[in-house]
């Protein structure tokens, strides 16, 4: 099967270099034979560019687009429209920008919780109401959490929530592969809705190009399996290929949530081996809480394909456990003009007083995310970030790497998983605040991809989460600006990398 992904995955790299190169021939060819043709097509560059400046999230993280519009300009246009956040109306955007706001008629805080939490704590408070009221997703008290330390401790915990299931289950991944993981789940899936239950599902077109085959989501619709296969990939232009759903939420009767790094593949529990141990979390949500992705999946389903139900009919009764913190699921949307996900990072780095660890796969960030996490060293905190020992992409890693010295220069501690491959996103501050979810420290999550996560205050799972931060680092090696140090073609090579990380 890998193999097949393989081709198909070369297949859709060859039409997206065919579709670039004959652009790039009709530019070459009118402009050869008009001066008047060479004035419209930089005029047309032009205006690009001003779309660009009006719609770029960040100016700084789009450097390679400005080099490109400048140097070649309708090559850079071109892959501004291919690669960047998309600026025009499509149908997949005018659906999403038509459910934007439908998380508001679903989701309303409880405002006793923000004065309560205003109460106990100021520095917390400000990132409660960000995240409530910037980004729609209300906290809530009085629900359990479950933290998961790797793949195949979650899994079968997994199982035995999807065997409870009895109104519906809803999944959202960016990758479903096929495997011994995905048959154990696609059986229960199948006697399900053998019993009734309704099962939703959606994956990622690029994201399962090499672990599932074309045309999957219809093999699912004969079983029974209501299934969307996400922005699927074609072969002429289109013009919303980069924003993918890189989020991974599991529903179950919309009282049980589940969200982390683990996408339903086999290397994400262990059972094979591509870059040494997989080294992956999960957060597991009972209760209110879980309504947050419940409403978000059914948002996403109906930008989609009609849902053709109110939301509230899958609105359960929800149980209050005692003696809890608080947590609010939250996703952000790449097409929104601000990241919701970046939000609260930044907002965690700068609220921090004591320690922040930090677990990331990749470390491609602008210069904001840097001088704050400079800024926090400077005021005193112990700051450490981990990543991966093997890496899954070896240019990428570089461009990871290249950012090293800069921190390491001010004192912040950086440490690579010496036995394979750290997939955990886990944001963890002074044993009272963490972010645990899909979302990446590189240009992809943090401005182009839908994303998902939990942030979480005041609970007891954070004490197993430090624990398991302070394991991983025990697993790890030490990075010193001196074993850091490569010679000067390496040097340039991570330099011009650093300029192609909007594309990587």
């Amino acid at each position: 099967m890998r193999e097949q992904g393989k081709r198909r995955a070369l297949t859709v790299f060859i039409a997206l270099c065919i579709q670039v190169l004959f652009t790039m021939l009709v530019y070459i060819y009118f402009a050869r034979y008009s001066l008047s043709v060479e004035l419209f097509l930089r005029v047309v560059s032009l205006l690009f560019v001003f779309l660009f400046f009006k719609d770029s999230r960040k100016l700084s993280n789009n450097i390679f687009y400005i080099l490109l519009f400048v140097l070649f300009p309708i090559l850079g246009s071109l892959l501004f429209v291919l690669f960047s956040n998309n600026i025009f109306g499509s149908k997949l955007v005018r659906s999403i920008n038509k459910n934007a706001n439908v998380t508001k008629d679903y989701l309303k805080q409880d405002e006793e919780i923000l004065k309560t939490i205003d109460k106990e704590n100021k520095s917390v408070y400000p990132q409660a109401q960000y995240i409530s009221k910037h980004g729609g997703y209300p906290i809530y008290s009085n629900c359990k959490m479950t933290y998961f330390k790797c793949g195949e401790e979650a899994f079968p915990d997994i199982l035995k929530e999807l065997k409870k299931a009895k109104k519906y289950i809803f999944m959202e991944y960016f990758i479903i592969g096929l495997g011994n993981m995905w048959d154990q789940v696609l059986e229960i899936l199948k006697q399900k809705v053998k019993e009734g239950v309704e099962v939703r599902v959606i994956y990622d077109d690029v994201g399962s190009l090499q672990s599932l085959p074309r045309f999957y989501d219809e093999e699912l619709e004969k079983m029974g399996i209501n299934c969307i296969c996400f922005n699927k990939f074609n072969f002429i232009f289109k013009m919303i290929f980069n924003n993918r759903d890189h989020r991974k939420i599991l529903i179950i009767d919309g009282v049980t949530s589940y969200t982390g790094g683990i996408n339903i593949a086999d290397e994400y529990i262990n059972l094979i081996e591509r870059f040494g141990y997989w080294k992956d979390n999960c957060i597991k949500i009972e209760g209110e809480a879980s309504w947050n992705f419940t409403i978000a999946f059914l948002k996403m389903w109906n930008v989609c394909r009609h849902l053709g139900k109110n939301f509230n009919s899958y609105k359960p009764t929800y149980k209050k456990y005692k003696n809890c913190g608080y947590v609010a699921p939250y996703c952000s949307n790449p097409l929104k003009k601000e990241s919701i996900g970046e939000g609260v990072y930044i907002n965690m780095i700068n609220q921090s007083s004591k320690y922040l660890y930090i677990m990331t796969p990749y470390l491609i960030i602008d210069n904001d995310m840097i001088k704050a996490l400079v800024n926090a060293k400077k005021r005193g905190v112990d700051v450490k970030i981990m990543t991966p020992g093997i890496p899954d992409k070896k240019i990428v890693y570089s461009v990871t790497k290249s950012n090293y010295d800069v921190l390491l220069k001010n004192g912040i501690e950086i440490y690579e998983y010496s036995p394979g491959f750290l997939h955990s996103k886990m944001f963890l501050a002074d044993d009272i605040v963490a972010s645990i979810g899909t979302i990446n420290l590189d240009y992809r999550s943090l401005d182009q991809h839908f994303e998902c996560s939990a942030f979480i205050y005041k609970d007891k799972v954070l004490k197993t989460i430090k624990e398991d931060a302070e394991g991983t680092l025990k697993e790890c090696k030490r990075i010193t600006l001196k074993n850091n140090k490569v010679g000067l073609i390496k040097s340039i090579y991570r330099g011009v990398l650093k300029v192609f990380a909007p594309l990587l």
